[in-house]
């Protein structure tokens, strides 16, 4: 018997004036742990989406053989019950079900009809056991973190008896631990003869863990490389990527910091359902003009809820503290005072939260400024189209028209739309909130281009970023939280990655 368990032989997928995949051609060996690495829209993701069916037979062109066998799957059960399993980057989980609901949601254990828990409950802890979760089965969702989310979304492939785990950017919303368990978690699977394909811009967790890496470009497959034969390094990965070297992962930049431009000062936010648990806690920070401030932390530090609670009370309950802008304080209680005091935030879920994804390109970029467009309340639509030009041509997004659907685009030209909205509101201060998270390096790049520039203008950026290597890249001066608090201050030239979580563990061993 081969040990391929799987072989895409020439396939060719085309949508309307686009060719997303040209003869591509990609194969999998028995119990390997295979990465899939390329710039967004490079055409990772539709590659996997035909394998899995959601793109069925006959969309496209080419030849898919699972274990031996050509596979014609028209849906994406189809491609389950054979042991081909994804989970894709946003997590299909139901917050309010529990882990044991959403474990067994569409193929529930039942007898005679009737939905056996007994069973259900043991499997569930089996389950768990084998993805290293100590969590009750009747723990809700919304109750869990993101990292033990995504450890139910893989004891969910286990409970379809999978052959191959295809895992699409399974890392991106975890911290360094959580990244770390996951992919101790691909190796032990690998031990036990499951395969996987991971797709990850976080190339030194797929030069740790990878044994074949495939590059993606345009369409096209570039090159396959052997990590156990072949010279493998991060700068060959992106060069096979981008089709060009990137001398410097960050761009150099002129500091130039001016006087106090933004504060907040005892700050106070609760979660909005556990009304006893403070998500920011006494929270006094400043941003001065042109000054790049980094907030450090670990999943669940609260950065993102600090965030939310100032930018117009979008997330959280008994909020209190002051604001000022200049010295002046100003009223951010709710999100139009908020903008209308020149602020902005550019959330961490893109998808979610900061694009109408069924919407066009010119739509999405002009909505949180339509006064800007409009005279009597009526959008002038000539003047759009042109605003829309200029931000696509400013920030460099590709699309094939401004009048494209944002759910169309790549991940970093979603990324860059959602940066130009915000920027048409002509903020003073932008809060940008894990602004590279699932974006390819070249992407993240033209990212940081552009928050240099905006400081350049001598706005007050404040960043914050799970990937510290980011943080000590970007930013003059970094904040780190733990537990809803600031634990510490630096600039960044005396920072570093161990002194950042020196500072997070110093904190929690105090708590503990």
């Amino acid at each position: 018997m081969s040990d391929v368990i799987l072989e895409m032989r020439n396939i060719t997928k085309t949508f309307p004036g686009v060719k997303a995949l040209d003869n591509v051609s990609f194969s999998v060996k028995q119990g390997e742990i295979h990465a899939l690495v390329g710039e967004n829209g490079a055409g990772k993701s539709t590659l996997m989406k035909v394998l899995s069916g959601v793109y069925p037979y006959g969309s496209y062109s080419g030849e898919i053989h699972f274990e031996g066998k050509e596979c014609r799957f028209h849906d994406i059960n189809q491609s389950e019950e054979v042991g081909l399993v994804i989970i894709h980057q946003e997590l299909a989980l139901i917050p309010y079900l529990s882990i044991t609901e959403n474990l067994f949601l569409g193929n529930e254990r039942s007898r005679n009809g009737i939905i056996d828990w007994n069973e259900s409950v043991s499997r569930t802890k089996e389950l768990l056991e084998k993805v290293g979760l100590p969590e009750s089965p009747n723990t809700l969702i919304t109750n869990m973190g993101v990292g033990k989310q995504q450890l139910v979304e893989i004891a969910k492939a286990l409970s379809k008896k999978v052959k191959l785990l295809i895992l699409d950017e399974p890392t991106a919303s975890l911290n360094e631990t959580d990244s770390e368990k996951l992919l101790q978690l691909l190796l032990q699977f690998k031990s036990q003869g499951i395969a996987s394909i991971l797709i990850s811009h976080k190339l030194s967790e797929v030069s740790k863990v990878a044994d074949s890496i495939t590059i993606l470009r345009d369409g096209a497959t570039i090159e396959t490389m052997d990590t156990h034969k072949d010279v493998v390094t991060e700068d060959r990965i992106i060069r096979g990527m981008v089709g060009r070297d990137i001398t410097h992962r960050f761009p150099p930049r002129d500091s130039n910091v001016g006087e106090v431009i933004f504060e907040v000062k005892d700050w106070n936010a609760y979660h909005p359902i556990h009304e006893h648990r403070k998500v920011s806690d006494n929270i006094n920070m400043h941003v001065r003009k042109g000054e790049v401030v980094g907030i450090a932390g670990l999943m669940g530090a609260g950065r993102t809820e600090l965030a939310m609670s100032i930018f117009g009370r979008a997330y959280g309950a008994r909020i209190s503290g002051k604001a000022y802008k200049n010295g002046q304080e100003i009223d951010v209680s709710s999100i139009d005072k908020a903008i209308a005091n020149g602020i902005a935030y550019a959330t961490e879920d893109r998808k979610a939260y900061g694009l109408i994804l069924i919407e066009e390109i010119k739509d999405n970029i002009t909505l949180a400024n339509l006064e800007a467009i409009s005279s009597s309340g009526v959008i002038n639509e000539p003047q759009e189209l042109t605003v829309t030009r200029e931000y696509r041509d400013k920030l460099n997004i590709k699309c094939s028209s401004i009048l494209q659907l944002a759910v169309n685009l790549s991940g970093g030209n979603q990324q860059k739309v959602v940066l130009s909205k915000w920027l048409f509101s002509n903020p003073d201060i932008l809060i940008l909130d894990e602004p590279t998270r699932g974006i390819d390096v070249g992407a993240k790049y033209e990212i940081y281009t552009i928050i240099n520039r905006l400081a350049s203008e001598g706005k007050g950026i404040i960043m914050i970023s799970s990937e510290l290597p980011e943080i000590l890249g970007v930013c003059d001066r970094i904040y780190v939280m733990s537990d809803g608090k600031i634990v510490d201050e630096m600039p960044t030239q005396e920072a570093s990655q161990e002194k950042i979580m020196m500072s997070i563990m110093k904190k929690q061993e105090v708590a503990l």
